[in-house]
């Protein structure tokens, strides 16, 4: 018996395809609108993102917080703004509450709340799931085949368990992080075979390995302020200021996960890529050294390391000291020209012995994929293959650390599966 046909099939049941099955049906509660997932559980990702407390949004989003086409961005992130995002989550059960760095995460500090709710409000609205159906292909039907009318089956979507028949299609895959829940960049494959391009994709939202032979293992676990700067080819391309967290491994913290897509898509290039860091942010190599100097004047006989102390975790001081080739406990006044120069270098402009990033294993988001500019802005559509709609991860927009990228996946969601819905209107 030939499987019924999908008025709207979602591929992928991550955030940005739920979002876009809830919406479509909601916007035409008649259609038959049917998500499917390689995977045997869905929203793995949203079940580990935040710690386990899945971070919704953010308080304030600007198209400043993505990488991509600023302007197409800006009017997708319009369509739904983020007081509309925590108003549809309310509306689902979900309240949201605001920290202080403006993240904003489920009064209940767990991710479980928001998948649950996404969850019963598609099965409230008739949504079909299916999980473990991973699609293999995607055929679309000639015009002859479709009879020129709006509502047969465009496509055939071929999964492990057989064939479904389509009218549209949101295509929902993400992009290659966290491979392990689902997102293997299978859908890339999916598009390419359709027509479309896919630019080179890398790890963003990763923390980065230093050399072994760096210091960073044993200030393992302690974080501090710093500004990042990453160069490629000699050119500086970003500069940030943040928290770094040193690991066992090498770095890590919102700065340096930021900051790690340009290195990454540099290396990619084959292209040499530094990162640098400045340990008194806000000070350049010469105010750093009067403010040496000043200190020395007013308190000679202090330490070195107690006068770094007052400005650097003393932690870091002693082990940058020792790095620098000097004596922790010698009167900052009595340290030689050189050891000084060496460590106001390595204060200002430190050199990171990046060795590669974490790996799609750790990274939170694919810098990469299919470029806005094949995708029209007010309906998420595909400029090349009508009916095929293309949302969250696996387009060419990356957001940086702080919910950003969850309310790409809501926004872009709500605008394919309203827009789908309302294009089968007869």
């Amino acid at each position: 018996m030939a499987e019924p046909v999908a008025d709207i099939c979602v591929i992928g049941a991550g955030a940005a395809g739920l979002a876009a099955g809830i919406f479509a049906a909601e916007r035409q509660p008649a259609l038959r609108v049917e998500v499917l997932d390689g995977a045997t559980s869905v929203g793995a990702k949203i079940l580990v993102s935040g710690g386990g407390r899945c971070n919704v949004t953010h308080d304030v989003v600007t198209p400043e917080d993505f990488f991509g086409t600023r302007h197409l961005v800006r009017n997708v992130l319009a369509a739904f703004p983020v007081k509309d995002t925590v108003a549809w989550f309310a509306s689902l059960g979900v309240d949201l509450k605001r920290e202080e760095t403006g993240k904003l995460f489920p009064v209940t500090d767990k991710a479980r709340t928001v998948l649950d709710a996404l969850l019963r409000r598609s099965r409230e609205l008739g949504v079909v799931l299916r999980p473990g159906h991973r699609v293999e292909s995607i055929e679309r039907r000639n015009e002859s085949q479709e009879g020129g009318t709006e509502n047969l089956s465009r496509f055939v979507i071929r999964h492990q368990h057989g064939e479904t028949p389509a009218c549209r299609i949101i295509l929902a895959t993400g992009g290659r992080s966290l491979p392990r829940t689902g997102s293997d960049g299978g859908g890339y494959e999916l598009v390419r075979h359709l027509g479309h391009h896919v630019t080179p994709t890398v790890p963003a939202l990763v923390a980065l390995m230093l050399d072994e032979r760096c210091f960073h293992a044993e200030l393992s676990g302690l974080s501090q302020e710093v500004e990042i700067q990453t160069l490629v080819e000699g050119r500086s391309v970003d500069r940030r200021r943040g928290s770094l967290l040193w690991t066992h491994f090498g770095i890590s913290g919102p700065v340096v996960m930021d900051a790690s897509r340009f290195w990454c898509l540099a290396r990619s290039r084959g292209e040499t890529a530094e990162v640098m860091g400045n340990f008194l942010p806000g000070r350049n190599a010469e105010q750093a050294r009067e403010w040496f100097l000043a200190q020395a004047a007013q308190n000679p006989r202090r330490s070195l390391l107690k006068m770094l102390a007052e400005s650097l975790p003393e932690r870091y001081a002693e082990v940058l000291c020792r790095h620098a080739g000097g004596d922790p406990q010698q009167a900052c006044a009595q340290v030689p020209r050189a050891i000084r120069d060496r460590l106001l270098e390595a204060l200002t402009r430190f050199r990171f012995p990046v060795v590669r990033d974490r790996g799609w294993n750790f990274a939170e988001v694919t810098a990469g994929g299919i470029p806005l500019e094949e995708v029209n802005f007010r309906t998420m559509e595909s400029k090349l293959v009508p009916g095929l709609y293309l949302v969250g991860e696996v387009l060419d927009c990356d957001g940086r650390i702080g919910g950003f990228n969850f309310q790409w996946a809501w926004a872009t969601g709500r605008v394919a599966g309203r827009a789908a819905a309302a294009s089968l209107v007869s």
